[in-house]
């Protein structure tokens, strides 16, 4: 594990920190229109993405969970939960929506999306089920600096974030890839068996800011004497 200290202005100074988060995960505890974390990565050209997380909740609200953004393309990748609980997919300023993908309060799910530039394609996966293959946008591959941030949208790059559009919960185990997981890997992942560690975003040895009152805890299914 190491820690550095980065000036991001004259009066505010935010760690970055890189650590192994196995048994962590992060707690958003309330709404806010700043509170975030940032995951950062040194690859900056990505064709497909896979996405994967879970999260705990009980917002019925819209909410943003995983969101990526260029400077060209606020909305290049992410996850969002819109107001019906159902997950929709965001790329290149396109999206989609899963109505039948639906997130259930007050229980730990798993989600995985995943999208390629050849065919447009995106899917999502929870708890290990996927959904219908649906096109969102085709042609434009991910190719410029990136921010990544967990619990808010991006309405502009690394900011704009809306209150109402908060997460509120529990966020762990988030993985992302360059590339589409095979079904076996994502079910691999939904059921904490064998998969690949994500070669972008990886919760075993991840880069990270934690902006405000983001807690970093250990998981509640871990006993520690």
């Amino acid at each position: 594990m190491g820690i550095a200290t980065v000036p991001m202005n004259e009066e505010v100074q935010v760690e970055i920190k890189l650590s192994n988060l196995s048994d962590m995960m992060f707690t958003f505890p309330k709404e806010t229109n700043t509170d975030h974390v940032k995951l950062l990565t040194k690859k900056t050209n990505f064709k497909a993405v896979t996405a994967c997380l879970r999260i705990f909740t009980d917002v019925a609200r819209d909410a943003g969970i995983f969101s990526l953004a260029t400077r060209s393309h606020i909305n290049a990748f992410g996850i969002f939960k819109n107001g019906q609980a159902s997950v929709q997919t965001l790329a290149q300023r396109a999206w989609v929506d899963f109505p039948g993908m639906t997130i259930p309060m007050n229980k730990w799910v798993s989600i995985c999306t995943t999208w390629t530039s050849e065919t447009g394609l995106t899917q999502v996966w929870l708890n290990g089920q996927p959904s219908t293959r649906k096109f969102v946008h085709k042609g434009l591959p991910i190719t410029s600096p990136i921010i990544t941030t967990l619990g808010q949208e991006q309405d502009s790059f690394g900011g704009g974030f809306d209150k109402k559009q908060s997460f509120v919960g529990m966020i762990s185990d988030v993985h992302m890839w360059d590339y589409v997981l095979s079904p076996c890997q994502l079910r691999g992942y939904a059921n904490d068996l064998y998969f690949t560690p994500g070669n972008v975003l990886n919760w075993r040895a991840m880069e990270y800011q934690i902006i405000g009152n983001v807690l970093e805890e250990l998981k509640q299914d871990q006993c520690k004497a």
